[in-house]
């Protein structure tokens, strides 16, 4: 029986401990959706899109009903008031009610005018996610990269470690130099500040990446540990795909809400209508009754001027809004070849370095290595290959490093997801 609980207890802190690694480890996908869940940012883009759909809820409402009441025609002499059949008391009391019908039309243009504002909102709050996916993933590459540079480091002060204790153990008999085993320590002791460095990098990408999270800004979480290049540089320009930008759609969205404000304008010329009920209970005569139509008649020039003035001004707008789209449209185009261009040079550089130099410069340290344990070599000069291999493996991740944060940057110009 004992046996059983122990077992079970092993179970559970096992599944436990999974538990805990699964929800410690942080994909990129997963941080994104994060982001985009709970950043303030976006937050409050989404809350100005409800703020504008709530007010177009209500544009066609009627303006509330007008009641009033009041005394009328009383005389100063008030014992007229007391004779009934006296023509001239005309004293009595009025009740009238007064309500305008507004334009259906008018309206319609200012629901579609509200409705066009939310709209923009949408496109803001796309584009500030896309900044933010593309600070996410540089951040994200950037901890990835230094993780790796930190594993190298370590295999590299392993390896050195061990070639000290050789030539320490040959410096008895005379077989190694003492100014070369001073400088590889010199050395040794170079790779804890590298170290440190590195850790000083990986917490400021944690420290961005948790405030990106809106977590706390020392939450400790782990990363993907396997990230390749997309390998853009097979594509060609798209430079079609740029006018479905967030940014460029709501330059879009903007002349088309300027265009429809200027329908509302247009369309603030019609007339409005209403209509006034009134009953007077007389005094000294029988009651009486009116109901009477109004119309407003906007279409008398010191009215109708305002609203052809407000038409001209927007058209200037919407022409010079049109023109920031192209130019926004240029650069963007800039941008993207740009970003493409030097992520083909990259390419070829990170290949040149996986496939050329860094084998090389393995086979060169094995070669010392193996000549150093059999007495040929000389430690300066297994030193020296021991150094370049490690300063070309971290300017591989480097490179790495710049294609990751260039692809970012890509994806950032044409809003990839």
């Amino acid at each position: 029986m004992r046996k059983l609980i122990t077992l079970f207890s092993i179970f559970c802190l096992a599944i436990t401990n999974i538990n805990a690694q699964d929800t410690n480890h942080i994909p990129l996908d997963t941080l994104l959706q994060r982001i985009e869940s709970n950043y303030p940012a976006i937050l409050q883009y989404q809350q100005n899109i409800q703020s504008w759909q709530a007010k177009a809820q209500g544009i066609k409402s009627w303006m509330p009903t007008t009641f009033s009441t009041g005394i009328m025609r009383f005389p100063y002499n008030l014992s007229m008031v007391k004779e009934k059949n006296d023509p001239m008391n005309q004293a009595g009391i009025s009740f009238s009610i007064e309500q305008m019908i507004p334009n259906q039309t008018k309206l319609n243009a200012k629901r579609d005018y509200i409705n066009s504002l939310a709209e923009v909102e949408k496109s803001k709050s796309n584009w500030i996610k896309n900044e933010l996916r593309r600070d996410a993933k540089i951040l994200y590459y950037s901890r990835f990269v230094s993780q790796q540079k930190q594993k190298i480091v370590f295999e590299s002060e392993e390896l050195l470690n061990l070639v000290l204790t050789t030539a320490e153990a040959k410096l008895s008999s005379n077989q190694s130099q003492l100014q070369t085993l001073y400088k590889a320590k010199a050395r040794l002791a170079e790779l804890k500040n590298m170290q440190n460095m590195l850790s000083s990098l990986i917490a400021e990408s944690n420290i961005g990446l948790n405030i990106l999270m809106v977590r706390d800004v020392n939450t400790p979480f782990e990363i993907d540990i396997l990230i390749k290049p997309s390998n853009y540089s097979l594509t060609t320009t798209n430079t079609a795909s740029i006018a479905k930008r967030s940014d460029i759609v709501t330059f879009t969205k903007y002349i088309q809400s300027m265009k429809l404000e200027q329908k509302v304008m247009k369309v603030g010329v019609r007339p409005d209508f209403g209509v006034h009920a009134e009953h007077a209970q007389m005094f000294g005569m029988p009651s009486q009754w009116s109901i009477m139509g109004m119309m407003t008649i906007p279409i008398v020039p010191w009215s109708s001027k305002m609203y052809s003035s407000e038409v001209k001004s927007l058209n200037f707008q919407i022409q010079a809004m049109e023109l920031e789209k192209q130019t926004m449209q240029l650069m963007a185009t800039k941008m993207l070849t740009e970003k493409l261009s030097m992520l083909n040079y990259e390419y070829v550089q990170y290949q040149n370095y996986s496939q050329q130099i860094i084998p090389a410069y393995e086979n060169n340290l094995q070669a010392n290595l193996l000549a150093f344990k059999q007495n040929t070599g000389d430690l300066f000069v297994l030193l020296d290959a021991w150094e370049m291999l490690l300063m070309k493996k971290l300017e591989a991740y480097e490179k790495l490093f710049n294609i990751l944060k260039l692809e970012a940057e890509y994806e950032y110009e044409l809003e990839i997801k």
